[in-house]
């Protein structure tokens, strides 16, 4: 049975307030994106998560967080500068009809084709655990982590050492122009060097998020 909003809902544990307490000194930029209430709502539904957990709690309060000038994108409900709503990103990815459950769930991503999700059994034997696909290596990788620890290491971890193979000396000024839903059209083992030029194309990732269904 689908539970309701009022189910959902929960304003005595609110993981909000944990996501809040990983922002107050947060080593790392960020920015909240301003939700619709409505879609939040829907999404909320949909995601069928409560907000005691910070996954349900992110989805409901926010349209979504840019992490890191942009860098790194979590998925909310969905706003302008993130048009992409958590379930409504999902659905013809990770489940094809409502009140499904797929066998992971995308979370967040980042400007180099990179994916984020939760494991529910199709990635490896570890439920609950948030993997990525790294586009060099076109496999997803576990973290060995879960969710709250994702969201609180993208806030305060050493991101820079994470990505630090490809992030170019004009990075930041790039991602000052970039669209939420876009990610960079051909990243390769080539690494920076490539994308030091201004030759570098954008694509929807739309379409690049199929080669990280494919390696599934």
């Amino acid at each position: 049975m689908m539970k309701t909003l009022k189910d959902l809902i929960n304003k005595e544990e609110f993981g909000w307030g944990l996501v809040k307490s990983w922002m107050k000194d947060s080593k790392n930029n960020f920015e909240i994106l301003p939700k619709n209430p409505k879609r939040a709502d829907e999404e909320l539904l949909r995601l069928q998560i409560s907000t005691k957990s910070p996954v349900g709690a992110i989805v409901f309060e926010t349209g979504g967080i840019l992490i890191d000038h942009g860098w790194l994108r979590i998925l909310g409900s969905g706003s302008n500068k993130l048009n992409r709503g958590i379930m409504e990103w999902n659905k013809g990815k990770t489940y094809s009809n409502e009140g499904e459950k797929g066998g992971f769930l995308l979370i967040a991503d980042d400007v180099i084709g990179g994916y984020f999700a939760i494991n529910a059994g199709e990635l490896g034997e570890d439920i609950g655990q948030i993997y990525y696909f790294a586009p060099h290596t076109s496999s997803w990788e576990s973290l060995s982590c879960g969710y709250s620890d994702f969201i609180n290491w993208s806030l305060n971890g050493d991101l820079d050492l994470f990505y630090q193979a490809y992030k170019w000396e004009s990075w930041k000024d790039d991602m000052a122009n970039v669209n939420g839903s876009d990610v960079y059209s051909d990243w390769s083992a080539e690494g920076r060097t490539r994308h030091q030029s201004n030759n570098r194309k954008w694509v929807s990732t739309e379409e690049r998020v199929k080669l990280a269904l494919q390696a599934v």
